[in-house]
């Protein structure tokens, strides 16, 4: 395992000169196994591959060769990739995440040396895809909010390729989410100046994913008896999908700060537009992230703050339970620029985004704002959002999930053939 100091120079390579078998460099990936397995496939397909290590976290899921520790500062980092750049002549970057702020300062060094950056997130289209986008995802995709742009260019592809669905664990991503901070902690004290892009030391999040995993069956039981109660009293309901607090999508491409603070311009504007306009029997559905760390109490935080605005009889809590089988049912979705948005659309169900989303499209979602949205919820065009959705599988989307063997397997093929050119095989 080599280690890497501050770079010099900055050496522009031409992507059109690029070599058949490509020098890959691999950035952070998801917490697990994930850019492990990437990289043995790259290396079977006769690319070569290095992976830099910012923590003990990342060397403990990474146990091949190539891998290059970071011990130098954020402030050295951009010189330090440029000189790994020059030296390993990498014409290829991939990552986890573009927003992450080591991943940020590279997305810049490697667009002005001309260096390929592949960006991997949770799937734009859920269940059973994976985001694989050139360039930047999310808020930062140079793909168009325009509803033309994506009728004409549908029209032009060929039906998307048979498609089945892929398991995933939970339990198995939090037992890698505890792996991969327990040797975080552990080697600190060789990665000097690292720190994590999350609020809380890996401690405090070990000790909110274990309280959680301890009460999963309580949750998901009281999640199915809320489910039940909305299904017999057939009250309409809006459904509000919290993200995390952590997440990037919150702190850049959106105009809040934190959580607590959508919560509050949520339940402010349904205590005065949904409630106070009258509309009989209708309730805010809050749904909890199924990855939040349990670390903040955000049922105790929604109660608190529904109470605050006259509503707490109206809004609801879901800690568990799957939001398909509740999202179907909605009035409408709220959300900040959540993936689940894209769900309700492929159910029927109006949108309307907070945020910066990429399905922020007229035709698909609403675009006269939260205030009116309770009021007239109008749903999607369903031949604009089926041209959309094909669009993004073109473009930036592949087959399988991270949190089972069989959905690893069908990432990692389809993710090679993706970065080779090569079209994404019918299963």
């Amino acid at each position: 395992m080599s280690r890497l100091g501050p770079g010099v120079g900055c050496e522009t390579i031409d992507p059109g000169a690029l070599p058949v078998r490509r020098s890959v460099l691999l950035l952070q990936g998801l917490m697990g196994p994930l850019f492990r397995r990437l990289g043995q496939g790259l290396i079977r397909a006769g690319h070569r591959v290095h992976k830099v290590n910012f923590n003990g976290g990342d060397r403990a899921f990474w146990r091949l060769p190539g891998g290059i520790d970071y011990r130098g500062t954020k402030a050295d980092w951009p010189a330090a990739l440029q000189g790994l750049i020059r030296q390993q002549q990498v014409t290829d970057v991939m990552l986890f995440g573009d927003c992450r702020d080591y991943h940020l300062a590279a997305t810049g060094v490697c667009r002005d040396m001309g260096v390929r950056v592949h960006v991997f997130e949770e799937g734009y289209v859920r269940p059973d895809w994976v985001t694989m986008e050139e360039g930047g995802v999310n808020g930062h995709s140079s793909l168009p909010r325009d509803p033309d742009y994506y009728r004409r260019t549908a029209a032009t592809l060929p039906p998307v390729p048979p498609h089945s669905r892929v398991l995933s664990s939970f339990r198995r991503r939090a037992a890698e989410g505890l792996a991969y901070n327990a040797a975080d902690v552990l080697t600190r004290f060789h990665y000097p100046h690292w720190n994590n892009h999350r609020p809380w030391h890996p401690l405090v999040e070990a000790m909110g994913w274990i309280g959680k995993l301890w009460r999963k069956n309580e949750r998901e039981n009281a999640g199915a008896a809320l489910i039940n109660r909305l299904e017999q009293s057939g009250a309409p309901y809006f459904l509000f999908p919290l993200q995390l607090d952590s997440d990037a999508q919150i702190r850049i491409h959106s105009p809040f700060v934190g959580i607590a603070d959508a919560l509050k311009t949520v339940i402010r504007s349904f205590a005065a537009h949904a409630i106070g306009s009258g509309l009989a029997d209708v309730r805010l559905v809050v749904k909890e992230h199924p990855l939040d760390n349990g670390v903040r109490d955000w049922e105790q935080e929604t109660a608190d703050i529904a109470a605050k605005f006259g509503v707490a009889g109206r809004v609801d809590y879901l800690a568990g339970g799957d939001i398909e089988s509740i999202g179907g049912g909605a009035r409408g979705m709220v959300t900040i620029n959540s993936t689940s948005g894209t769900l309700g659309l492929a159910l029927g169900v109006p949108v309307v985004v907070l945020g910066d989303a990429i399905y922020d499209v007229p035709d698909i979602t609403f675009q006269d704002g939260l205030d009116a949205f309770w009021q007239r919820p109008t749903p999607p065009d369903a031949e604009t959002f089926a041209a959309f959705r094909r669009v993004l599988i073109d473009h930036c989307l592949i087959p399988g999930g991270f949190f089972s063997e069989a959905a690893l397997d069908k990432v990692v093929q389809h993710a090679i053939a993706r970065f080779e050119g090569r079209p994404l095989a019918p299963e």
